[in-house]
């Protein structure tokens, strides 16, 4: 397993983590959770990315179960949001109200990184930012960063934490795979720029970006397409079909399976440190782990990029956030 600095961290992740979206209802239970989380650390992964809202409240109590007696083996990345406040809940309750829930479940006392979740209209970052700081200060949270950001957003952030002396970003997680690269108008460049770490999420789009998925088929049973996810479902586009067929012919040319393909292609950013992918057995771990040992060549790097070429058109007519 490789390892990379996470940003401006001191944090050094494997760079293939656990997306821990998929641990809980309605995916996997305790006992399924705890065996991919069990071989994902046989395989040196040792960085898993969950929130207060994953598997119905449940993904954090089952990674804390799994993981009880060797929290100090992991990196554990978690999430609030301040989405539909109760009436006279403020930003601070809401933050330190998600932080305790997450601690409770997770069995511990402090957690890796802590991320903003989503922020609706109205909040500023100050108001967030500065319980933040008071956790860092008191040694329970050591890293903070944010997800669903645009790039301004993110400076601004940025801006207020420097004016105040709170602590710095070092991270930003958002929606980004071989279909769907809008963070690269901005939010990649800005990334590289500031020294942030960039965590995509949905790297897979749900497992469409594998071999399962055959154009013009219905998704296989037992899949998430077969389920009704939505980001499978918005995926499966005419355009999206026909790159997706065209990658998976150009991967298997290479020995290679889509999947493979979709992980190392993003780990070929040097802003990207990790690639957090959800897995339902540990056979999916074996797959993200294998994709890790794939470097792309600069060559091989812009055969693939010239494939999912992307004309700024929006080709998901949907998307969910994780």
């Amino acid at each position: 397993m490789q390892y990379r600095r996470l940003g401006s961290s001191d944090l050094d992740v494997s760079v293939i983590g656990l997306g821990g979206n998929t641990f809980g209802p309605p995916r996997l239970d305790a006992a399924r959770s705890a065996d991919c989380i069990a071989r994902a650390a046989e395989l040196g992964v040792n960085f898993i990315d969950t929130a207060v809202v994953y598997g119905e409240g449940h993904s954090e109590a089952f990674i804390g179960a799994a993981i009880a007696g060797r929290r100090s083996d992991w990196i554990i990345a978690s999430k609030f949001n301040l989405a539909r406040r109760e009436p006279g809940e403020s930003v601070r309750q809401r933050v330190l109200a998600h932080f305790e829930t997450s601690l409770r479940r997770l069995r511990s006392d402090y957690i890796d990184l802590y991320q903003i979740h989503f922020k609706p209209l109205g909040v500023e970052d100050a108001e967030w930012l500065e319980v933040l700081d008071e956790l860092v200060r008191a040694g329970k949270v050591r890293w903070v960063g944010c997800c669903n950001y645009a790039a301004w957003r993110h400076a601004g952030a940025l801006a207020t934490a420097a004016q105040h002396g709170w602590p710095r970003l070092v991270s930003s997680q958002n929606h980004y795979n071989l279909l769907r690269r809008h963070v690269e108008f901005e939010t990649l460049p800005f990334c590289a720029e500031r020294g942030q770490a960039f965590l995509p999420y949905f790297p897979l789009a749900g497992g469409f970006l594998t071999d399962k998925y055959v154009a013009g088929q219905p998704a296989p049973a037992g899949t998430r397409g077969a389920a009704g996810s939505p980001i499978v479902k918005s995926s499966r586009s005419e355009h999206n079909e026909a790159v997706q067929t065209r990658l998976k012919h150009w991967a298997h040319s290479h020995g290679r399976t889509l999947g493979e393909l979709a992980v190392a292609w993003l780990l070929s950013h040097r802003e990207i440190p990790s690639v957090i992918a959800g897995v339902s057995s540990p056979q999916q771990v074996e797959q993200n782990v294998r994709a890790a040992d794939w470097q792309l060549s600069d060559a091989e790097r812009a055969e693939v990029d010239a494939i999912a070429a992307w004309d700024g058109s929006d080709q998901l007519a949907e998307m969910r956030v994780p």
